[in-house]
């Protein structure tokens, strides 16, 4: 494991002077703090795997903290997906005004999630956002309790394997490939703007309810017949229409303009948080399956295909098939009992 801590930060896509101020405020900075290895690399969300940033992200050991332009959930989910695992660490940074916002009620118990697939490393990643705070001192300071924070879980491991280890046996062989380095014009390689969905497996069930409602060709299964994004750059640009229709908004697209679909912790794309006076004829927000359906309608047009409305790969609740009812059935039955 990396005796140092790396700390990774992800350029906003374009050339905003405020955001690119800060970016090199913080790095500079960085330069001087003991115990840390800092790297700069363009937007997380646009790196291709042949491009120098990602595969000196996929080279990295030990642990490694993110500050990017994106959610917390979106940046390590969209790590995971590129194959640099960790476990996720827990930050103690927030932005302005969390305090005063109430915690979301808990509706009913939540499905159990297939979690993360493949072996996790025993290291952690910490993302930050960018978008909290408009000055460098909040990302030095939490940076720096990451940093003690790590080093004392490192010493605190160290110390019960030296209180458990085994006689040392040495054996020869041959030597490990020492990771690969890049120079950091290489790492700031110009990457290309690209659109494609980033499933969070903490809350993904595997309904495969984005697979049918998809019809671009985005989703497949794996080898266990686990959800994944196989032909990423099939989807659509800025179209988020899967996301509507996930029953866990476990689907994110980390740069639209929405919280609750680029991300964003306790928003909700519009499943069992109701509006009550919606189901009262009052209100005006738009129903999220049918902007989902309008949304794939329109790309499907755009590629020269027939829009199919709602007659294909709607969830079962919506097309009234027989299935477990959810929290949001019991709702309405119960409304529908009190004669409403």
């Amino acid at each position: 494991m990396s005796r140092k801590v790396t700390v990774v930060l992800s350029q906003a896509p374009g050339k905003n002077p405020a955001k690119r101020s800060l970016e090199e405020s913080i790095a500079a900075a960085l330069l001087f703090e003991p115990g840390v290895d800092v790297s700069i690399v363009p937007n997380l969300y646009d790196l291709g795997p042949d491009h120098t940033g990602r595969m000196f992200l996929e080279g990295l050991g030990g642990d490694v903290i993110v500050l990017s332009w994106l959610y917390p959930r979106a940046a390590f989910w969209l790590l995971d997906r590129d194959g640099i695992k960790g476990h996720f660490g827990e930050t103690q940074l927030k932005p302005p005004g969390d305090d005063d916002e109430e915690e979301p009620e808990e509706v009913g118990e939540k499905p159990s999630a297939i979690g993360p697939s493949g072996a996790i490393p025993d290291r952690h990643i910490y993302t930050l956002d960018l978008r909290d705070f408009n000055k460098p001192e909040p990302y030095l300071t939490e940076v720096r309790r990451i940093v003690a924070e790590c080093q004392d879980r490192r010493a605190k491991k160290a110390a019960e394997k030296a209180a458990t280890a085994a006689p040392v046996i040495v054996q020869l062989g041959l030597l490990t490939k020492p990771p690969q380095e890049f120079a950091p014009d290489q790492l700031l390689a110009p990457a290309g703007r690209r659109w494609y969905p980033v499933i969070d497996y903490s809350r993904c069930t595997n309904c495969l309810e984005c697979l049918d409602f998809c019809l671009f060709g985005v989703y497949g299964v794996d080898a266990f017949d686990r959800i994944i994004t196989e032909n990423q750059d099939q989807c659509k640009k800025g179209c988020p229409a899967c996301s509507r229709v996930c029953p866990q908004q476990a689907i994110i697209f980390p740069e639209y303009k929405s919280a609750a679909i680029a991300g964003g912790e306790g928003a909700t794309v519009g499943g069992l948080k109701i509006d009550l006076s919606k189901l009262f004829g009052g209100g005006d927000a738009a129903d999220p399956l049918a902007a989902a359906v309008a949304e794939r309608d329109r790309e499907l047009v755009a590629d020269g295909r027939a829009a199919v409305g709602t007659t294909v790969g709607l969830p079962k609740r919506q097309t009234g098939t027989a299935g477990p009812k959810d929290d949001l059935d019991k709702l309405v039955d119960d409304l529908d009992s009190l004669g409403l």
